[in-house]
């Protein structure tokens, strides 16, 4: 192994020299441009004073021989402009700038070589260079540039075109006699392009244009499009806003025809609309067979009125419009119809009272029916609970209470000490028979079990009344009397219907008949226990 790094050795210290060599050069080269100090970039306007300034800032070691200042412009040969000899008197060669330089010291130092230009021109924009003659590394130097500023001109405007199948030039921006060169672009929606070109102008200025082209059309007119400047001059961005100028003949349309105009129909009109660039100078109406206008027919700048509809107007009329470019016609077609129904012709009119008068009887008809659906319905509730069948109940009254065959005026009680010796008799609601006497002349009481049954109580006097069964003539009567007379002198329109004893005691009808018989003041007899009904 010992054998092997030292046979490596010699190529490795090789290497490492040549590393070194590499190093001190770019050391020295290093040095040498941070030795000489100048300015990256001076700017200045046409007119004024610029000062380049140089320096060397490390002299030990080195020994100053001579300065020189070298004008390099963009287009041509270096020229020496200024030169510094610590032993002679600055010199000032022939060149462009002869007359207008010189060391901004009066005593110039070799150290510090600034100069100076007066009046400073476009054409004096270039490259600078202050060279330094020093012993024993030899020449270095430093570089400056003058940037010389113009504030250009700018301008745009729209152009005017007719419409068309071809691109033309629509806008145009420009910026004139600048320095350096502007930057131009558009901003707009109508679809197009631009171009740009630029050239020389006065004293090494350069004039910037661009165009914006596209086919026009009539829906592009009145569009905006803006030119935007740039320049270095400006602290910002200058604006050119403006609209597209297309010019087109006149697009032309009718309205105010809505297809209902029939006769009788008044103050009707036609509005004839037109759009155009230049404005329309004429608008024209008149009708497709060249006949005149109708007599109802006035004529307004665009508007065509109709005061009244006949069948004069069942035509076609026309609008003619023109401006500069060219003339464009529209039409329409007007159809009469037939006059419309009167409003006071009274047949509709008729037509609809008969069909409200039929509702109206046909909901009255419907309400009566519910109405005495109802109250039948009520009626058979108060007589037997919702049943057809009515009970009537005889006796029970105040004058049978009296012969001691009442237990009071309610009546008969169901399961009660009272006697009651009135039987009950049942009829038919629906029955035709004007007497229940002749329907239920058995005399029989209704048992259940082989035992007489009370079924229901004593009607009062107000069932009596809610059973309609009288009319207004009795009701009235009826309300009349005293209450302890109701039951004595009620008088109804059926028959009398008396109570018999049971068939156990048929031999003592004669005497029961007897007792209860009662003459009346007007000379007749009445029984006592009897009801009408």
């Amino acid at each position: 192994m010992a054998v092997h790094d030292a046979r490596n050795w010699p190529d490795c210290t090789k290497m490492i020299g040549l590393l070194l060599m590499v190093a001190s050069i770019l050391t020295q080269q290093g040095t040498s441009g941070q030795r000489v100090k100048t300015e990256p970039e001076v700017l200045s306007y046409p007119g004024q004073t610029v000062n380049l300034r140089c320096a060397f800032t490390d002299v030990s070691g080195t020994q100053l021989t001579m300065v020189t200042w070298i004008y390099e412009p963009k287009d041509g040969d270096r020229v020496n402009i200024a030169v510094l000899h610590p032993n002679f008197d600055p010199n000032y060669p022939e060149s462009p700038l002869q007359g207008r330089v010189s060391f901004t010291n009066s005593s110039p130092d070799l150290k510090t070589p600034s100069i100076q230009i007066t009046d400073v021109r476009m054409t004096d924009e270039g490259k600078y260079i202050c060279e330094y003659a020093t012993y024993p590394r030899g020449n270095e130097q430093g570089i400056t540039f003058l940037i010389m500023l113009a504030k250009p001109q700018n301008s745009a405007t729209a152009v005017s075109v007719v419409a068309g199948t071809k691109p033309v030039v629509v806008a145009r921006c420009e910026s004139a006699d600048g320095r350096p060169a502007a930057k131009l672009k558009w901003v707009t929606t109508a679809n197009g392009n631009e171009t740009l070109a630029e050239k020389p102008g006065a004293e090494n200025t350069v004039t910037v244009t661009s165009e914006y082209r596209m086919i026009p059309t009539a829906a592009d007119n009145g569009k905006d499009i803006s030119c935007v400047v740039n320049h270095r001059t400006q602290v910002k961005d200058e604006s050119f806003q403006m609209k597209l100028a297309i010019q087109y003949p006149p697009q032309v349309r009718i309205v105010g025809y809505d297809n209902n105009w029939y006769v009788g129909r008044t103050n009707v009109m036609l509005t004839c609309e037109a759009a155009a660039n230049p404005p329309p100078f004429s608008v024209n109406w008149k009708t497709m067979s060249g006949m005149e206008m109708p007599e109802t027919v006035q004529l307004k700048d665009n508007v065509l009125k109709v005061l009244k509809v006949d069948e004069s107007v069942n035509t076609t009329f026309v609008c003619e419009v023109a401006n500069r470019i060219g003339t464009t016609k529209e039409q329409v077609t007007v159809l009469v119809r037939e006059p419309l129904q009167n409003p006071s012709d009274p047949g509709p009119v008729a037509i609809i009272v008969i069909c409200t008068l039929l509702g109206l009887l046909l909901v009255g008809a419907l309400v009566a029916v519910l109405v005495t659906l109802r109250r039948r319905q009520q009626q058979g509730y108060r007589a037997n609970g919702g049943s057809d069948m009515k009970t009537r109940i005889f006796g029970g009254g105040k004058k049978a209470s009296k012969n001691g065959t009442g237990g009071g005026t309610g009546g008969g009680i169901i399961g009660g000490g009272a006697n009651n010796n009135g039987p009950i008799y049942v009829y038919s609601e629906g029955s035709s028979h004007p007497s229940l006497g002749e329907k239920n002349n058995h005399h029989q009481p209704l048992t259940v079990g082989g035992r007489p049954e009370v079924v229901a109580t004593t009607p009062t006097a107000q069932d009596i009344l809610l059973s309609s069964e009288l009319d207004d003539a009795e009701r009235r009567k009826f309300d009349e009397l005293e209450e302890e007379e109701r039951y004595d002198h009620f008088g109804g329109g059926g028959p009398i219907l008396q109570l018999r004893p049971p068939h156990d005691q048929s031999g003592m009808i004669g005497d029961y008949m007897d007792d209860d018989m009662e003459s009346q003041k007007d000379g007749s007899v009445i029984s006592r226990t009897a009801v009408y009904v």
